[in-house]
């Protein structure tokens, strides 16, 4: 979106079809984006200098342009798929909501029904929405989130419908699959982190189990990279090298860089050699391997000796 259009059209042109047709649907789902959003996302990724850069506009119309230049003769395909993914999009009609709208519309629903919202619109605006609950309430839905799981779909076409009537918007009615522990993970990883620690609190005195598992989910052994030097190097004088060996196994390579580059070189060639000897592995000897060093960090930064990334984890700092 930041590209001109036609250069942005010979890159997604490059894409395997499937990419092309994720892409689009994001731009199709986007508005748009202030310059320097992009130039944070961007710097973010190539770690360069940051560029003066305009409002790009996304949408639906911006989506379908770009397809058509990127595939030329062979668009059609691909534009009636990107047209009927985001017609069949669950509340699709609340994708690009103001949440503060859809939250004076539900604030005096029953926690079950605004626990459906939540759970079928982007992980940010079901932030802000739980955000804006009161916290009795707040505890309430994220418990009925939790214990989703295939939701009746006459429940979901009243739901809807009522929602048609106020907002005067259209959307389909199609049986659908929403919340679990999984999407209380999501919504808690973009809320403010005094939200999350209430939440997980008072979630806990009912439901320790419960708890562990949602933070399970919010953190997962490819976030590491996500960390700062600093606080890597806090999490390798608690882990061994063979158990980073057989971790970084099943890892991406940009993570197994940002663990390396954190070590003596010296230290960096025996975790190479180390990793090299272990040969065909399972999967889930490595996931579990994984799993352990996720507990130690999460040990860490319960003792405050690192800051596990999220929502709040972008503050300036001032010396």
């Amino acid at each position: 979106m930041a590209l001109e259009e036609d250069d942005a059209a010979i890159l997604l042109a490059k894409l395997p079809p499937k990419q092309v047709e994720l892409v689009s649907l994001a731009i199709a789902q986007m508005d748009a984006i202030s310059g320097q959003v992009q130039e944070e996302i961007i710097n973010e990724f190539f770690g360069g200098q940051p560029s003066s850069l305009g409002h790009s506009a996304g949408g639906l119309d911006r989506a379908k342009s770009l397809v058509k230049k990127a595939l030329g003769k062979d668009a059609a395909d691909m534009l009636t798929m990107l047209q009927q993914t985001l017609e069949s999009l669950p509340f699709g009609f609340l994708q690009k909501a103001d949440p503060q709208n859809v939250l004076s519309f539900i604030m005096e629903e029953h926690p079950q029904t605004i626990a459906v919202v939540i759970c079928h619109v982007p992980a940010g605006i079901g932030a802000a929405i739980l955000n804006g609950l009161p916290q009795q309430k707040q505890l309430s839905v994220i418990k009925r989130i939790a214990e989703m799981g295939q939701t009746n779909p006459e429940a979901i076409s009243d739901i809807e419908r009522a929602l048609e009537v106020r907002m005067s918007m259209v959307m389909s009615h199609t049986f659908r699959k929403a919340g679990g522990v999984p999407a209380v993970a999501e919504i808690l990883n973009v809320t403010d982190r005094a939200t999350e620690r209430l939440v997980l609190e008072s979630l806990g005195k009912d439901n320790p189990d419960l708890v562990e598992e949602i933070r399970r989910l919010m953190f997962v052994f490819e976030d590491i990279q996500k960390l700062s030097d600093k606080d890597i190097q806090s999490v390798l004088k608690n882990v061994e090298t063979n158990q980073w060996a057989m971790a970084l196994k099943g890892a991406s390579t940009q993570l197994q860089e940002k663990v390396m580059k954190n070590m003596s070189t010296r230290a960096a060639e025996i975790l190479k050699e180390e990793m090299g000897f272990l040969g065909r592995v399972k999967v889930s000897d490595v996931e579990g391997v994984q799993q352990k060093i996720v507990d130690v960090i999460r040990s860490l930064e319960e003792s405050g000796q690192l800051q596990r990334p999220g929502a709040d984890s972008e503050e300036e700092f001032v010396a």
